[in-house]
């Protein structure tokens, strides 16, 4: 039988285990029949519904931790993009008849990503096994010395035994994938430019990674001396992917772009050069930058954007105002590049001119418009402050108290 003539739909729902398709928000966008069954849940019940909103905590059991460790789990698989095994669980349900009571219930669950056509996992496999009843036997047998409470023994030590070398299995992978992500981050901390005034201009840069073992490396910064009076460049840029690999292809964009500004005559044509070298860089595929060229004599602000975040100018009475008018698609989307547009806008000294990459606005279940006015609204409070500061007030008030699932890049320059 050829893979066209196979109803994967059909062989979904006809899985012997319960196994759910949830979306990057933990909300259920497929069960299959015997998740239904076993949960306890019509398909209504949990269909477009997010995942702890159904199975929330016991509220009576102070001590349970099913919620948080699920949850750590589903975050680990969006940040590493790797299967994750758990432990066995204790996760109690509230009976669907009699609402307010709530029945003792163990788990076995698997967590696995499903990968979009960018490499990022667009859906998680959610497999359970329930072992309740496993659990049950074992304490009704007790003492029991006959057979149903030694089948009941073996059973639990052949299902603790798997749990067990599962875990250890995945400790072996994160202590794998750590060595990793610091060798990746040795690499990009040496291909990055240090801190430095640019001109005469106060600048702060910083680099925020990623939570999780590998999904770091992707972002990164430059700030050039342009040739012909008092001008700079200024850039960021975000690779897709992550590791080794992404530290390598930003390595390569990062220099290329910096040797592009240099003797292109405005950063639309810089732009085109990086996307024409992207086009033969593996990896490099999506990635998106931004560039702006600053000329401090005239206090215009040229700007041209791959698919990138708009930067933000803070003019020094808090209007902020996001340069969003020459943005264009990501550099190598098309086979045959066509001149990338630019736009300009004016300051005057004492202005903040602030870049950074998507790490730092985007946060799942939300509008990228309100982490951008989120942003605004901190430039717009803290203006006042020095570059250095203000970098630091910034990634305070919009990373998450545990960091983010993404990394971030940010530029802050006084003019």
């Amino acid at each position: 039988m050829t893979d066209s003539a196979i109803e994967y739909a059909t062989v979904f729902q006809a899985l012997p285990g319960m196994v759910a398709l949830l979306t990057t928000e933990f909300v259920y966008a497929d069960v299959n029949e015997e998740f239904v069954r076993v949960s306890g849940r019509s398909r209504e019940q949990l269909i477009g519904h997010y995942l702890f909103d159904v199975f929330p905590d016991n509220p009576n059991d102070p001590a349970a931790t099913g919620m948080r460790n699920l949850e750590a789990s589903l975050y680990r698989v969006l940040a590493t993009g790797e299967r994750d095994t758990m432990a066995l669980q204790r996760y109690d349900v509230e009976d669907p008849e009699r609402p307010g009571e709530w029945e003792e219930r163990y788990w076995s669950p698997v967590n696995a990503p499903l990968l979009g056509p960018d490499g990022k996992v667009a859906l998680i496999l959610h497999r359970v096994e329930e072992v309740t009843e496993l659990i049950r036997a074992r304490g009704r047998s007790g003492g029991n010395r006959g057979s149903r409470g030694s089948r009941a023994r073996v059973l639990e030590a052949e299902l603790y035994t798997r749990a067990r070398e599962l875990q250890e299995l995945n400790d072996r992978l994160r202590q794998a994938h750590s060595r990793e992500r610091e060798v990746a981050l040795a690499l990009q901390e040496a291909m990055l430019p240090a801190p430095r005034q640019v001109g005469h201009h106060r600048a702060a840069v910083r680099y925020r990674p990623a939570v999780g073992a590998l999904n770091v490396c992707g972002d990164w910064y430059d700030l050039v001396d342009l040739v012909g009076g008092d001008r700079i460049g200024v850039a960021v840029g975000d690779v897709v992917g992550h590791g080794l690999e992404a530290a390598g292809v930003m390595g390569q964009l990062r220099s290329a772009l910096s040797a592009a500004s240099r003797v292109a005559e405005g950063p639309a044509q810089a732009l085109d050069v990086l996307g024409r070298y992207a086009h033969v860089i593996d990896g490099a595929e999506s990635a998106t930058a931004v560039t702006t060229f600053i000329d401090c004599v005239r206090h215009v602000i040229t700007y041209s954007s791959a698919g990138h975040p708009p930067p933000v100018l803070v003019h020094p009475d808090g209007r902020t105002e996001f340069l969003d008018q020459a943005t264009d698609t990501p550099l190598d989307a098309r086979p045959d590049p066509i001149p990338r547009p630019q736009a300009e806008t004016t300051f005057v000294p004492g202005a903040t001119l602030v870049l950074y990459t998507d790490g730092l606005i985007e946060r799942r279940r939300e509008d990228i418009d309100t982490g951008l006015d989120r942003l605004a609204d901190a430039l717009r409070v803290h203006r006042d402050q020095d570059p250095e500061t203000l970098a630091d007030t910034v990634l305070l008030e919009l990373l998450p108290p545990g960091g983010a699932t993404d990394d971030t890049a940010l530029i802050v320059v006084r003019l």
